[in-house]
């Protein structure tokens, strides 16, 4: 009889051993290691995933996946309730930066749950929009991916506001936007297909998602890439490496330099996207808002 089958914990942890005998001496061995281990199937493929991302998350960075602050949904200090019900309503989301006089200013963060209670008959009277505001949490734009979930969890919170250098808000981040970097993409009830493709940081810099449709990439940066091979972005540049690119492989393609910023062994995540030159910026229209 065999032995895996009387004692299958020991066949797991020795064929395990046996993967990681060669003993890696950096990360892209160790990598090496893993896909090894998934094509003689001591992992599955989701499994691989999920280790790569987590190995990927060290590397990036808060501003990697920010929600850029034009396009951050926000409460100011002094809406009425019936405005602010409207916008909680209107977006879906269950957290909001409440700003000050100055858009730069977040002053703290309103959950959606804490209007429940004075949408009763009579007590909108009672509603002071400070009472409920809850501390924010600050993070530097440079901010590691697994220290700010380490925060997260430490701090019980969901949302950070990213800053710049001289404490200026850029973006926000949530707990759901790191964990999608090491699970894929999490879709709930409330997701209504209007997701946030390309995040643009200035003009000289963007995030794009690798799902990103190249009709809309074309339509937003006025290109005429095909899309009769490949539906997304990340499709079309990775046949233009010629290969699944790794974390930080860099490839020109016409006006435009791509960096992959996130991948695993099935497929491309995120991308940085970089104009070449002023030229291309303005030859390709791209958004200056």
């Amino acid at each position: 009889m065999n032995d895996d089958n009387i004692n299958p914990t020991g066949g797991w942890l020795e064929r395990i051993s046996q993967a990681f005998l060669a003993e890696p001496q950096d990360r892209k061995e160790l990598m090496h290691v893993l896909r090894d281990a998934q094509k003689r199937e001591i992992l599955d493929a989701d499994a691989l995933a999920m280790i790569e991302g987590v190995l990927h998350v060290s590397e990036m960075r808060a501003s990697d996946i920010m929600i850029p602050r034009s396009q951050m949904t926000v409460i100011e200090s002094d809406s009425p309730f019936a405005k602010i019900l409207k916008t909680v309503a209107e977006s879906s989301y269950s957290r909001f930066p409440v700003i000050g006089d100055n858009r730069d200013e977040v002053i703290g963060i309103l959950l959606a749950k804490d209007l429940l209670s004075f949408c009763q008959e009579g007590r909108q009277n009672s509603f002071v929009l400070k009472d409920l505001v809850r501390p924010a949490i600050f993070v530097p734009e440079n901010k590691r991916l697994n220290i700010l979930l380490h925060d997260f969890k430490r701090n019980q919170q969901h949302l950070a506001i990213v800053v710049d250098e001289y404490g200026g808000v850029t973006g926000l981040v949530t707990i759901e936007d790191v964990l999608e970097q090491i699970v894929g993409d999490i879709t709930d009830e409330t997701d209504l297909g209007d997701e946030i493709y390309i995040r643009k940081h200035n003009d000289s810099e963007y995030s794009i998602k690798a799902v990103t449709p190249i009709e809309e990439f074309n339509a937003y940066f006025q290109t005429t890439f095909s899309d009769e091979q490949f539906d997304t972005i990340g499709g079309l540049v990775a046949k233009q490496f010629g290969h699944l690119p790794a974390c930080n492989e860099v490839i020109d393609i016409d006006a435009f330099r791509f960096t992959v910023v996130h991948s695993d062994n099935r497929r491309i995540h995120l991308l940085k996207l970089q104009p070449l030159d002023a030229s291309a910026i303005q030859s390709h229209g791209l958004h200056s808002s």
